[in-house]
């Protein structure tokens, strides 16, 4: 796919060993979130265990917060160490590490704008992920003019994608006119297109709808492709990415675009030992009966189908963005949770 398409793939976690299969294969990126930088610390805690230890013990003041911090952006330099020769071969223009401001600023434009600015100074080749809500994209857009490479995240709808790439539009052009250079940056907009299909599936059964099942697998490449023709007519700088995998469908359908797919190393593994042949089909038009069904038995499709769906206010309280945002303050929690396990064992069970 990488060689014979324009279509670029990146690795769904951080974790070095991960990384590094994917980068063998072609990879030129990376994207992380604080459920990844959880299961990479429970996957690698003999690793990490030491060096947490060690952050509390040099500085004895620091917070479980504080300390949660140091080893997510630890973690987000190694990876991006490993993308480095990617970094150069690309000119710039490749090889980033994709790090997510804390998600439970999503409300707030300068608490995430300064995370933002500080996460681009730790390594040449950092992406900054800001969620596409309404005072997520007010952020990206200044991170943007102040040269940070931003990666939208929490987006799920036609409407947000547009609503990003409208923002990096006027970020690029504000550094275009100051004289400042724009060559290497490569924004990037996220649709997780497995949590659209997953939003439509608890609507299905919530609402106890009959639809055929095929559909469900439909939504969310139905969004990306409308997504990307509609970048590519008005050709916006910002680069889609397809996140969010749930089925082979979310990859094969997908070849040929101008975009990024971004894997876990499992779906990698499945796709690279299967006998699948990726053929350009990124062109090929969603079968209209599916499509028809969403769009009739389902508003919340129409909503994330239509390019005016949503109004940037609604953006956040979408119910996809809800359940993901939620998701990922959790993930957040439990990740401080797994710091205070290492830095404050629980007397009550064996110590290791």
């Amino acid at each position: 796919m990488v060689r014979d398409t324009p279509t670029d793939y990146w690795n769904d976690s951080c974790a070095i060993g991960e990384l590094e299969y994917a980068v063998a294969r072609g990879a030129t990126g990376a994207t992380s979130n604080p459920s990844i930088v959880l299961e990479v610390l429970r996957k690698e805690l003999d690793r990490w265990r030491p060096r947490i230890r060690q952050i509390a013990a040099e500085d004895p003041t620091c917070t479980e917060v504080e300390i949660t911090w140091r080893v997510i952006e630890e973690m987000a330099v190694g990876g991006a160490k490993v993308l480095e020769p990617v970094h150069r071969a690309h000119g710039g223009r490749g090889g980033r590490l994709s790090l997510q401001t804390n998600p439970a600023n999503y409300p707030n434009v300068d608490r995430m704008l300064e995370q933002g600015l500080r996460f681009d100074r730790l390594a040449p080749n950092m992406q900054v992920k800001f969620p596409a809500t309404a005072a997520g994209i007010t952020a990206l857009e200044r991170a943007t003019e102040a040269g940070v490479n931003i990666n939208a995240t929490v987006c799920f709808t036609v409407a947000q994608a547009i609503a990003v790439a409208e923002a990096v539009e006027r970020g690029l052009d504000a550094r275009a006119a100051r004289g400042e250079p724009i060559d290497t940056m490569t924004p990037v907009v996220t649709l997780m297109i497995g949590r659209v299909d997953d939003w439509m599936r608890v609507l299905a059964a919530r609402d106890d709808i009959a639809l055929d099942p095929d559909a469900l697998n439909w939504g969310g490449i139905a969004v990306f492709k409308r997504a990307y023709a509609i970048f590519l007519q008005r050709g916006y700088r910002a680069r889609l990415l397809a996140a969010a995998y749930r089925h082979r469908l979310h990859w094969t359908e997908l070849v040929g675009a101008d975009a990024i797919l971004t894997m876990t190393h499992a779906w990698q593994a499945q796709f690279n030992a299967s006998e699948i042949e990726p053929e350009p089909r990124i062109d090929v038009p969603v079968d209209e009966r599916l499509l028809s069904e969403l769009q009739r038995r389902i508003p919340d499709f129409v909503r994330a189908y239509e390019p005016d769906g949503l109004a940037a206010h609604e953006f956040e309280r979408y119910g996809a963005s809800v359940r993901t945002l939620r998701g990922f303050i959790s993930s957040y929690h439990d990740l401080l949770s797994a710091i205070r396990d290492v830095v404050l064992p629980n007397p009550d069970v064996a110590a290791t």
